[in-house]
């Protein structure tokens, strides 16, 4: 203990201090050997040089790990959208029935949703259109064509016209009432009992013969045909025959109002041009006025609103005529076919399909044309193609539409095969 104690006074005393000590006591140092201020200086500058520098290149580490984590996100990013890009036109093309239309299909799914919600919201409207319409020409009719007809028409020509005019305004009047208020037909909630072809990947619930899922309804309709804005209702299994009924006797009544007016039609037309004419005559006569010239007569306000209305019937029914006419010929070819709107594009493929492998497609809820047309009016003894066709009747269809049985009317069953 003593040893180490002398030797360590014995290493200050020779002057082993840690920082050295020179033998003349120079300018840096003082009198007693320890370092001076500007010694003591430079260490304290050299040391912030050393921590400044360390805190640069930490902070430049660090900056270079953030921008690589960033470059990694944005790689990682572009992957996932790549693998999400690859899964959905994987999804399109997961087998083998898969083609053009599906894709379109696929495509114009926003366009098709935008209808489908532009045709709920307006359906009112629609109908509040169909109503406004038929009334504005029923009372153009009452107005002012019918006492022109009881005047100037003979008395057979009046008892047929007030017959047939009266009889057709029934018969729109009822099919469109019962069109938008009797509901299509949808399947039971209860699915036990009930047997399905398929299963609705909407409703998650099996799907009768001929049912069909309506995007615009939002349910599956039985028999669907197709919904109609002018209804704002599906077109189904208990009003089908209701809305057929409806565009075929306004139809007709657009065709009778067009055929009996077509003369008054051409005398209004010609008293319109008439008219303008002299309201241009009499303008020029009322710039170049003196006191020895009168204006020439002008039209009343009945006059001009009289011709102006009957060139209004002539043309609306007219137009009318020639689109619903177009469409029930339409519905008339496929009730003849036994199939709806829908059924004829499914129908089609699969004959074209069955005609690839040599085999002929047939329709099993066919059962020829007039047969056809006996069961879609529910026509079963003679007696009712007066009391359900050419009178207004409420009666129900055949079946229930969720199966397909042999109606009673039916001559002669059919062969029910899709394929011989």
């Amino acid at each position: 203990m003593l040893c180490g104690a002398a030797r360590r006074r014995s290493a200050r005393g020779a002057g082993c201090w840690p920082w050295g000590r020179e033998s003349g006591g120079g300018a840096g140092h003082g009198g007693g050997g320890r370092p001076g201020a500007g010694g003591r200086r430079s260490m304290a500058g050299m040391r912030s040089r050393q921590r400044m520098f360390a805190a640069v290149m930490r902070l430049l580490l660090k900056c270079l790990r953030l921008g690589r984590r960033r470059r990694f996100k944005l790689v990682r990013q572009a992957e996932q959208l790549w693998h999400y890009g690859h899964l959905c036109l994987r999804s399109l093309l997961y087998n083998s029935f898969t083609n053009g239309d599906v894709v379109l299909d696929s495509l114009f799914e926003p366009v098709y949703w935008l209808v489908d919600h532009v045709t709920r919201w307006f359906g009112v409207v629609f109908v509040a259109l169909v109503i406004g319409l038929t009334s504005s020409i029923v009372a153009i009719v009452y107005i002012c064509l019918l006492p022109l007809i009881l005047q100037t028409y003979t008395p057979a020509w009046i008892c047929w016209h007030l017959a047939y005019g009266h009889w057709n305004l029934i018969m729109i009047v009822f099919h469109y009432y019962m069109a938008i208020t009797t509901s299509p037909g949808h399947p039971p909630q209860a699915k036990d009992d009930l047997t399905g072809v398929s299963i609705c990947r909407k409703c998650i619930a099996p799907k009768p013969a001929r049912t069909h899922h309506c995007s615009i309804c939002n349910r599956c309709v039985l028999k669907m045909d197709h919904h109609c804005p002018w209804l704002n209702n599906c077109v189904g299994h208990y009003n089908h025959r209701y809305f057929f009924s409806f565009c075929l006797f306004m139809t007709m009544g657009c065709i009778y109002c067009s055929i009996s007016g077509w003369e008054m039609f051409r005398d209004a037309y010609a008293a319109i041009e008439r008219m303008k004419l002299l309201e241009k005559e009499r303008l020029q006569v009322a710039a170049n006025q003196t006191y020895y010239q009168t204006p020439p007569p002008t039209f009343s306000f009945r006059q001009r609103a009289f011709h102006k209305s009957v060139v209004y019937l002539w043309v609306l029914c007219s137009s009318v005529a020639l689109a619903l006419g177009a469409l029930t010929l339409w519905h008339a070819a496929l009730i003849t076919r036994g199939e709806t709107s829908i059924e004829r594009h499914i129908n089609k493929k699969e004959r074209q399909r069955l005609q690839k492998k040599g085999k002929i497609f047939r329709n099993p809820y066919s059962y020829g044309s007039w047969d056809n047309w006996k069961v879609f009016l529910g026509v079963d003894v003679p007696r009712h193609w007066l009391t359900r066709v050419l009178l207004p009747s409420p009666h129900l269809p055949h079946g229930t539409g969720l199966s397909w049985d042999l109606p009673p009317c039916v001559t002669k069953q059919r062969a029910p095969l899709l394929a011989i």
